[in-house]
């Protein structure tokens, strides 16, 4: 790398999906939250996105939290803007996101657009995609405005998470949400395994948003597992159990994360840099893997 960020103004952070998986609870070997963070805070990582195992009392968080060095980097907010009567809720539940992640001294809110969204269904994912009508699109970004406009008057940042199974998962389908959302309101999340999955290029969507990107999910594709789900039609969660994500730095993997870093650091990118890889943890020790990704971070941004 030529041009590196600033480690001052750039955190290293980890999900709790490689202990266990919030969608799928099945996929769990009985891992505790502390012993979680505690390995995330032994392999060196700064901060972490929450799960369904954490505290839901904000001083207990803190205090388990800061015992440990880790920080929140994000909430997940579902949306549900493309469904009939859905509006007011959606609303308020991110306004309860807006209100945890400030109170635990954070700046950005993950959200996604779960309307129709098949990727918890045990069906083909690829073929079983939602396809938005316009009423759909205009419903999700007039709702993501009106969200960004919320979270700006809180000093906040909203960015958008393109996920497998929703109707916002290809290039095509993230390029019209940008198009036709406010820039200075609605803020791009880019995960480097769900735009890989989807059919298209990471590296390509970062040179086109990086000054949009706010905040980046690190996951690897392990190749010859994508191709059997797609062409064996895995559901989202068969694939998950195939093996299809891994960290950074995984000689199994696929993606080349340094053009990447190269294209966020001449932008200046500021925030988050998490690692996400939704393993199963019978097959993919956490501890060993969430260590493989912090040691290839290191070695490739220098901090």
């Amino acid at each position: 790398m030529n041009k590196k960020m600033n480690p001052e103004k750039v955190w290293i952070g980890i999900t709790p999906t490689s202990w266990w998986n919030d969608d799928f609870l099945d996929i769990d070997i009985g891992i505790t939250f502390g012993q979680c963070v505690s390995e995330m805070a032994l392999a060196g990582y700064q901060g972490c996105s929450v799960g369904h195992k954490y505290p839901t009392d904000v001083e207990v968080l803190k205090r388990e939290l800061g015992m440990r060095g880790l920080r929140v980097s994000e909430p997940w907010t579902s949306l549900f803007f493309t469904r009939n009567a859905m509006y007011e809720k959606t609303v308020a539940d991110f306004k309860k996101s807006l209100g945890f992640i400030k109170a635990m001294g954070g700046r950005d809110i993950v959200v996604a657009e779960l309307g129709f969204s098949v990727h918890q269904r045990p069906v083909a994912l690829l073929p079983n995609r939602p396809i938005f009508d316009d009423s759909h699109w205009d419903a999700l970004t007039e709702g993501l405005n009106h969200l960004g406009e919320i979270a700006r008057e809180e000093q906040m940042r909203l960015c958008y998470h393109h996920h497998m199974g929703t109707g916002v998962q290809t290039r095509e389908q993230v390029d019209r949400l940008m198009v036709s959302t406010n820039p200075e309101l609605v803020y791009l999340l880019l995960d480097t395994g769900h735009i890989t999955f989807a059919g298209d290029d990471a590296l390509a969507m970062a040179e086109a948003y990086a000054d949009r990107i706010k905040h980046v999910h690190l996951k690897n594709i392990r190749k010859p597992v994508m191709e059997r789900a797609i062409a064996e039609g895995m559901s989202f969660k068969e694939a998950i159990e195939a093996g299809i994500f891994t960290v950074p730095g995984d000689p199994e993997g696929c993606l080349d994360f340094e053009p990447i870093f190269r294209v966020l650091a001449e932008h200046h990118y500021e925030g988050w840099l998490v690692v996400e890889a939704e393993q199963d943890p019978a097959k993919a020790t956490p501890l060993v893997y969430a260590r493989m990704g912090r040691a290839y971070l290191r070695e490739v941004l220098g901090f």
